[in-house]
């Protein structure tokens, strides 16, 4: 049974990212006693220490992350120096367009108006600081709005969000995701 509700934990663990899990969200989720949660993570942190791994479980004010160790900070760094590819791919275009145009937006907003989850394609955009953390919208959970950067700004030639083309019409196929992927069209002054 151990071992099942281990490889849930994990997975759940993962989902959540840097926002973490309280207790009682984990007993909600894995249908388990809080008690029993908190021996199911400390049970996974012992496995991860145990193997050696680049990951482990820590309890972080009053939630659960699974976060890499501090001494491969180093390789992370390096990763992070590594110039990248700086195709974007639709969905992170279309995710870019839906912050620009709406600012500030959580992330289930953004969900909602593209119809799919947009996890990926938001920490692309983060990781390449073309969209940013701006605040906590005022609802529960206190999900983290993002609005554009300065780098925003300057990869797509703009003084400021005033300098936006302006949204298309509902005709047709066009939409704000089609801005983008014309950036040399836009004035430049």
């Amino acid at each position: 049974m151990i071992l099942p509700m281990l490889g849930a934990l994990e997975a759940v663990l993962f989902a959540a990212g840097s926002e973490g899990l309280t207790d009682e969200e984990l007993a909600d989720i894995l249908q388990l006693p809080v008690h029993e949660c908190r021996s199911l993570c400390r049970a996974l942190q012992a496995a991860y220490d145990e193997r050696g791994s680049g990951l482990q479980v820590m309890e972080l004010g009053q939630t659960w992350q699974l976060v890499t160790r501090p001494e491969h900070a180093v390789y992370l760094r390096r990763m992070a120096a590594t110039p990248m590819s700086t195709h974007l791919s639709p969905a992170a275009l279309e995710v870019l367009a839906i912050v620009a145009y709406r600012q500030p937006i959580s992330r289930l907003e953004i969900d909602h108006v593209r119809g799919v989850q947009s996890d990926r394609a938001i920490q692309t955009l983060v990781h390449r600081r073309l969209i940013a953390e701006v605040g906590r919208q005022d609802a529960p959970g206190r999900p983290i709005l993002y609005g554009t950067t300065q780098t925003f700004l300057q990869t797509f030639g703009l003084r400021s969000l005033e300098d936006l083309p302006p949204l298309p019409e509902e005709s047709g196929e066009e939409t704000a995701l089609s801005l983008f992927q014309k950036p040399p069209a836009w004035p430049r002054d």
